[in-house]
């Protein structure tokens, strides 16, 4: 598979952000930024960058919607 750079003023590719999203460390444009400061200085790479991320948070595996449940503790709904 061939790497695709996105941001030219970071030098970051699509590759930077497919394993920063498969670290949990980025599922959002903004975390993108923070991390990788992608998309910081002329922007143009912010289009790209919203399709790569889409497409990793994608292959990602469902979180589970169930809860442990301790036995004989009360659970705290928050609301």
């Amino acid at each position: 598979m061939r790497c695709m750079i996105v941001c030219v003023c970071k030098a970051v590719s699509d590759r930077h952000i497919r394993r920063a999203v498969a670290a949990g460390e980025v599922v959002s444009l903004r975390d993108l930024t923070r991390e990788l400061s992608l998309g910081t200085c002329c922007g143009k790479c912010v289009p790209a960058a919203r399709e790569v991320l889409g497409e990793a948070l994608t292959t990602l595996p469902a979180p589970s919607l169930m809860m442990p449940v301790v036995a004989n503790q009360p659970v705290a709904l928050s609301a």
